[in-house]
């Protein structure tokens, strides 16, 4: 009968992990089982056995590292929590942060243009491509008679600018200084005075409020001393006299004239005429025959003046004006 003794492995040769209890645990348990070995093999190792010390060694090992740990990973003296980010508000949008760069948006962009970089780019764009252009002629609003006298005052100032100091304003010198921008002013006259003429504009108003602008300015133009540049000048009021003609023509036709006859239009024209030297004749003519359904007013006699004046109108209507005794402006 063999005598069964119960092993007894020393501490040190233990495979014992103080991160692992569970592994502590499986080799306390494997120990603890018998080995059928016979007595002879064991005689080193028989007469040992545990002591409650050495047992409680190493539970407190066991404990020990397992309630470190715990600590360990509960808390830090050292380290704070992790702080979460917080959600945005709703209704509040967040700020885009721009990763890598990149061309500005079309509204952006359009708004860092000035009014002459616009300009000049549509007008690139419009040249380059005529569809666009047409399309930019059909929507856009028409030009007001105010706008279009301001770039034609725009012009007329670029123009006396040019002028040298001192000298006289009329010489050859002056005339060469000033020519490129003479011919941008009469060109842009050119262009916008067929813009307010019927049938394109329907109002006789507005067209005749434009021309009394367009004439003053050609008014203030120079005579210079050589007579081959004044053909400029000559040419414009030739130009002006036929369109206060078609403007005439056309308020003739609607309620008689009446725009005519109570909007002092003859006297302006009659005022122009005399301004350029009998240069807008047409436009008189034409107003006289526009208003001959009036007939011929008997002139009454005013105190202090005297009874052969004849009023403006009265001129104009017998085709009389200029001749006899000069008529005052504005007296009917």
């Amino acid at each position: 009968m063999s005598v069964q003794y119960q092993t007894f492995t020393p501490p040190h040769l233990l495979n014992n992990n103080r991160r692992s209890p569970t592994r502590n645990r499986k080799s306390a348990r494997c120990s603890q089982q018998p080995n059928p070995m016979s007595a002879t093999d064991l005689t080193p190792f028989a007469v040992f056995a545990p002591t409650p010390a050495m047992t409680g060694r190493k539970r407190k090992a066991e404990d020990d590292g397992s309630a470190g740990d715990d600590d360990r990973m509960s808390a830090s003296p050292s380290t704070s929590p992790a702080v979460l980010p917080r959600p945005a508000p709703r209704g509040m949008k967040r700020m885009r942060t721009n990763i890598s760069g990149r061309p500005l948006p079309l509204p952006r962009l359009l708004e860092t243009l000035s009014p002459d970089e616009m300009r000049n780019l549509l007008q690139s764009i419009c040249q380059r491509h005529p569809d666009i252009g047409n399309e930019v002629v059909t929507t856009a609003p028409r030009p007001s008679i105010q706008s279009t006298l301001e770039v034609l005052s725009k012009y007329e100032a670029a123009f006396q600018a040019a002028f040298p100091f001192g000298g006289r304003a009329s010489s050859d010198y002056a005339y060469n200084r000033v020519r490129q921008q003479l011919d941008e002013l009469l060109d842009s006259l050119k262009d916008f005075t067929p813009h307010f003429l019927p049938p394109h504009e329907h109002q006789p108003a507005t067209s005749l409020a434009f021309l009394d602008g367009a004439t003053e300015i050609i008014h203030r133009l120079p005579n210079w001393d050589t007579y081959q540049h004044n053909r400029h000048k000559q040419e414009a009021y030739e130009e002006m006299a036929k369109a206060w003609a078609i403007v005439i023509q056309e308020a003739a036709k609607k309620a008689g004239g009446i725009q005519l006859q109570y909007g002092g239009w003859d006297q302006k024209i009659a005022k122009h005429n005399e301004i350029s030297g009998g240069k807008m004749q047409e436009a008189v003519n034409e107003l006289r025959g526009g208003l001959g359904w009036m007939g011929t007013e008997t002139p009454n006699p005013a105190a202090g003046g005297s009874n052969d004046a004849m009023s403006i109108r009265q001129q104009l209507l017998s085709g009389n004006y200029g001749t006899g005794s000069p008529a005052s402006i504005g007296a009917w």
